[in-house]
């Protein structure tokens, strides 16, 4: 009986191993395809009156993101590089930052894995991009390996700011920091003078790792050295940084409380939930980075007027 188990054991461990390493081959396969048919059907984005993409293409130019994705060893075939097939590839700048150097590529940091390390790993992270990269962007946005980013959105809110002024932006909680702090599951960006600060807290001693909470512990940093808790919401007071996936913000629980009292700001269900100009929503699954990235930039209305056309100032259309 002993032996009959064991086996019965063996071939489910067998079996359940065959199909997780399938489903990894499976979805390797599916980045390689969504490349291949966006080379033959370029994007085009219309944006009311300009010439298909030209808009964005400027911001592109003028409003530099370099994005760090925080990950691990364990993720890069199950979750990174549907990333890195994704919406990534929109960043002027991509970083993998992982615990080891691999050919992927990752940035690998002197830090060990687990949820205790994730602030430890954000600090390591700044500092080498600040000593590295800091020229190469005017923005830098850290994510998660289960983030959806809409780059175009993003640079739409940061181009009415000054990158030389210290701010972040992101999903802005009101629990422990005075003035608020971002949601690390939702992503959130530096500017290049709020990057400038962060690193200068940790050689002053004014910032220290004072918690595992890697968001909570990066706003009360931000807070010490003066670092502006900025607004993302829209013109609508709609959220454009979200800490979960679209389906949680549109619809409401099935016990008809409100489930989240963490925001800063008051917070809706349906269509009222987020701007239409939505920058990140977080616990995205590999396959849904590429619904979103197919809802994004390529399904449309026909013949129908969008119900939001937010101003565009001159400094987000015209170049420099």
């Amino acid at each position: 009986m002993p032996h009959t188990f064991l086996l019965s054991g063996a071939v489910i461990g067998f079996v359940l191993c065959h199909l997780f390493v399938k489903s990894i081959f499976e979805l390797s396969g599916v980045s390689r395809q969504f490349i291949k048919a966006e080379q033959r059907f370029p994007l085009e984005l219309n944006i009311s009156s300009w010439k298909t993409d030209e808009v964005a293409k400027q911001l592109f130019s003028k409003v530099r993101v370099l994005c760090w994705i925080m990950t691990q060893p364990q993720n890069l075939q199950k979750k990174t590089q549907h990333v890195r097939a994704s919406w990534a590839r929109h960043c002027n700048t991509v970083l993998y930052v992982s615990s080891e150097t691999t050919d992927f590529p990752t940035v690998g940091l002197n830090v060990s894995e687990g949820r205790h390390n994730l602030y430890w790993k954000t600090i390591r992270a700044f500092q080498y991009i600040h000593t590295h990269h800091l020229h190469d962007a005017e923005w830098f946005l850290k994510a998660d390996d289960d983030t959806f980013v809409v780059m175009e959105n993003l640079r739409h809110l940061l181009c009415q700011y000054d990158p030389e002024k210290p701010v972040y932006l992101g999903h802005k909680f009101r629990v422990f920091i005075q003035q608020g702090y971002m949601s690390g599951g939702a992503g959130y960006v530096l500017s290049r003078a709020a990057l400038q600060r962060f690193v200068q807290g940790f050689r002053s001693g004014q910032c220290q790792h004072f918690s595992s909470l890697e968001d909570m512990a990066m706003g009360k940093c931000m807070e010490t050295m003066k670092v502006r808790a900025g607004d993302s919401r829209d013109e609508k007071e709609r959220e454009t940084f979200n800490p979960f996936p679209p389906t949680s913000h549109l619809l409401p629980p099935d016990n008809g409380k409100q489930s989240w009292g963490y925001s800063y700001y008051p917070t809706k269900k349906g269509p009222g939930c987020c701007s239409d100009y939505a920058i990140s929503f977080h616990y995205i699954s590999p396959i849904e980075m590429y619904v979103l990235q197919y809802y994004t930039y390529y399904l449309r209305a026909f013949g129908y007027k969008h119900r939001f056309n937010p101003v565009v100032s001159s400094n987000c259309t015209l170049k420099s």
